[in-house]
């Protein structure tokens, strides 16, 4: 008996040890309640809190959403898959998933977060938590693009090995304290453009007063390019005073302001800086040259401005009118990167024959200039001093500031005096005959020739018609429709690259045509205040933002009121008007070919490799500089009249189109004479009528209203403030809720 009770004491021991133990091996799994008060919502917003993109990219992937559509809807006879190979009618190649009955997602086997090195909610280098960019989860093995599916088993397994083995780049227990170097740093600036970069200040960040100072001093910095060198250029070549060129720099400087305080609040809400764009130099240097102007000696300056203020109105009238009555929106469909690259590659290729010929006037100037700047943004952009990026943020003022001393220390030394000239005047030296080939070169190298300084009032504010009622004809307004919606090709490029690089949702079409019809708008008040250039996105927007990490609206609109208050002091124009034409030259010489590459990096979106897209660029690039070379291979009657530099953009007047009608034939020629403008019309032809999917076009891909259902907050970087989003409440058209 005594046995057999001590037998059943160590049964009982033993299956309590075992109940404990499986205790700790197997948790007890209570049974299933449901949750009650779920929201749909929780993983959008949950999502949107932490910064989690989708591997899914609307860009690439829209051809496989339809195909699966096609699919659900019954037609998949004869769809191939590449692993079985014919379906058949009721046959499917849409994955099993696992879906959690509490939260209604997928299970997966592997960790869906996992936790960045270094613990805590640390986010990683593309501001979200424990993701790369693009939205590849950690721990999981990217797949490549362009692999066969045969191989990609064979990858899988082979960093599957290597995380078992401690040597992969996986999130493995043995290497979870390493960092994974592609998303722990920062772009070292050898990183592609498909990179979403983390944002030092977001679309909505507030940097606090003194910061946002310096961020909005900075943006405009790294704009200074684009924004005060086209005048310096262009006025002396209409005929202007040094005192017309300050003037012009000023107004500028004001439209600048205005208009992008106007977008960052009513237009698409992007951070984007509005100013003179170098699609509107074109026209302007077609209709300077125009064959009546030649031979003006008085007030040519206040006849080809006033004209160029009238062609400016009319083409932003319909700039205006396509975006506000919502034609923009039903045009968007058609433009996509195939359309929108070469076209803003154009731009900058269309003074290839403009740029050097300037800056070559003075080498020991220009060519110091070029190289410093390229050494500036190529060679010295890792260096970070105090933790800015000095060298690649303030690549053109540094650069601009000391080859401007250089050029300083040369015309004091007397590097430009020459024996009977007057250094004073250069102009007077053409009456002497010693001196004609001295005067050009003095006129674009010495640094003490404007007279800017003298003539310019300390305070002055530009006001609308300052150089007179504009002049409305009927061949330059032609010619500004045209360019307009060249305008408009460029800003919707600008658009949708800037929400991808702020990490932002695609704005809806509605936007976008509101974006548009406001620069229109922007556009009427540069044409009436007579800047000489309509207003639009700068292109150079993308390189500032990833360059310097900034996307604060507020950061563009503190700056924007900087450049107003810059505007009234007539002084800061006359010092920049003093700048030496030569070095000017040589700034936009490297700001055009930023634009071509800002152009061409939009393919990122497409197939790269696909030959009917390398084919369409390359017909439409090749086609748009070669038809307007064949446009302006017809010289005026008189080659005296103009510069060597500026007998090209004199076709307008002289070209091979003659209909019997002088309205048309300067609007056709000078069209045909534009490289923009060709480039759109072939690319926009071929793309939209040469067969391809939408995945190989790389098709834009716009947010929908339908969007607001289910997440109210998606779109709300671009709504409007609340009292104009109450009172247009009636435009739907333009994205306004």
């Amino acid at each position: 008996m005594e046995g057999g009770s001590n037998s059943e004491k160590q049964n009982k021991s033993v299956r309590k040890k075992s109940e404990k133990l499986g205790s700790v091996l197997e948790p007890k799994i209570e049974p299933f309640v449901p949750r009650k008060g779920y929201d749909p919502l929780e993983l959008r917003s949950w999502a949107k809190r932490t910064g989690f993109v989708s591997t899914f990219s609307g860009e690439t992937d829209t051809s496989v959403v339809s195909g699966r559509n096609d699919l659900n809807n019954g037609s998949n006879v004869g769809r191939f898959d590449l692993e079985k190979g014919i379906l058949e009618k009721n046959e499917s190649i849409s994955p099993k998933f696992d879906i959690d009955p509490i939260l209604g997602r997928t299970r997966k086997k592997g960790p869906e977060i996992e936790p960045v090195s270094g613990g805590g909610n640390e986010r990683d280098s593309n501001g979200g938590l424990g993701f790369r960019d693009g939205g590849v989860v950690r721990g999981e093995t990217e797949i490549p693009r362009n692999v066969a599916p045969g191989v990609v088993s064979e990858t899988k397994n082979e960093s599957r090995a290597d995380e078992i083995s401690g040597s992969g780049n996986g999130s493995t227990i043995g290497n979870m304290d390493q960092k994974n170097p592609d998303l722990d740093r920062e772009d070292s600036g050898d990183g592609g453009w498909h990179r979403s970069p983390k944002m030092t200040c977001g679309l909505k960040d507030n940097p606090g007063y003194v910061p946002v100072v310096f961020y909005g001093l900075q943006h405009y910095l790294s704009l200074a390019g684009s924004l005060i060198f086209i005048p310096v250029i262009v006025v002396p070549s209409m005929g202007g005073t040094d005192k017309d060129t300050s003037t012009v720099i000023s107004t500028m400087l004001l439209i600048s302001g205005i208009t992008t305080i106007l977008h960052a609040y009513f237009g698409t809400r992007l951070p984007l800086v509005q100013g003179s764009s170098f699609v509107y130099w074109a026209p302007a240097i077609a209709i300077m040259n125009s064959r009546e102007f030649r031979n003006l000696t008085e007030h040519r300056f206040r006849y080809i401005m006033r004209e160029l203020q009238g062609a400016i109105i009319v083409g932003s009238i319909f700039q205006c009118t396509m975006g506000f009555t919502g034609l923009m929106s039903l045009f968007l469909r058609f433009i996509n990167p195939v359309v929108v690259a070469p076209t803003v590659a154009a731009v900058g290729l269309a003074f290839f024959s403009y740029g050097f010929p300037q800056a070559g006037a003075c080498v020991e100037i220009s060519l110091p200039e070029i190289l410093l700047v390229l050494i500036f943004t190529l060679y010295l952009r890792g260096i970070s001093i105090f933790g800015n990026r000095v060298f690649r943020i303030y690549a053109v003022p540094l650069s601009v500031v000391i080859i401007w001393a250089y050029a300083f220390f040369l015309t004091a030394g007397g590097a430009y005096n020459y024996k009977g000239c007057s250094s004073d005047i250069p102009s007077s030296n053409i009456l002497v005959d010693a001196c004609i080939k001295h005067a050009y070169t003095m006129k674009h190298c010495r640094t003490d020739v404007s007279s800017a300084m003298k003539t310019a009032a300390w305070v002055r504010i530009p006001y609308p018609l300052q150089w007179g009622i504009p002049i409305f004809k009927l061949r330059t307004s032609i010619v500004m429709i045209f360019v307009s919606l060249v305008a408009s090709v460029d800003s919707v490029g600008t658009y949708h690259t800037t929400s991808m690089r702020i990490n932002a949702k695609a704005p809806t079409a509605g936007i976008v045509s509101r974006g548009i019809g406001l620069e229109g708008f922007c556009s009427v008040l540069a044409g009436l205040c007579g800047s000489g250039t309509g207003s639009t996105t700068l292109t150079e927007n993308v390189h500032t933002i990833d360059v310097t990490k900034v996307a604060s609206r507020k950061v563009v609109e503190v700056g924007a009121v900087f450049m107003i208050l810059f505007s009234f002091i007539g002084k800061i124009g006359a010092i920049l008007a003093s700048i030496p034409q030569a070095l000017a030259a040589a700034v936009l010489c490297f700001m055009w070919a930023l634009v071509v590459a800002l152009g061409l990096s939009t393919l990122q979106y497409t197939q790269t490799a696909s030959f009917r897209n390398i084919t369409i660029v390359g017909v439409s690039l090749f086609l748009g500089l070669s038809i307007p070379a064949y446009v302006q291979q017809y010289p005026p009657d008189s080659t005296l009249i103009l510069p060597s530099y500026l007998i090209p953009y004199s076709a307008a007047s002289d070209g091979p189109v003659h209909t019997g009608s002088k309205q048309l034939d300067f609007a056709v020629n000078a069209l045909m004479s534009m490289s923009m403008v060709v480039t759109l019309l072939i690319a926009f032809v071929l793309d939209n009528t040469v067969p391809g999917s939408r995945q190989e076009r790389g098709v834009y891909i716009w947010s929908n209203v339908e969007d607001l259902s289910t997440d109210p907050s998606s779109l709300s970087d671009y709504n409007l403030p609340s009292k104009v989003s109450r009172f247009l409440r009636w435009a739907k058209c333009l994205g306004i809720r």
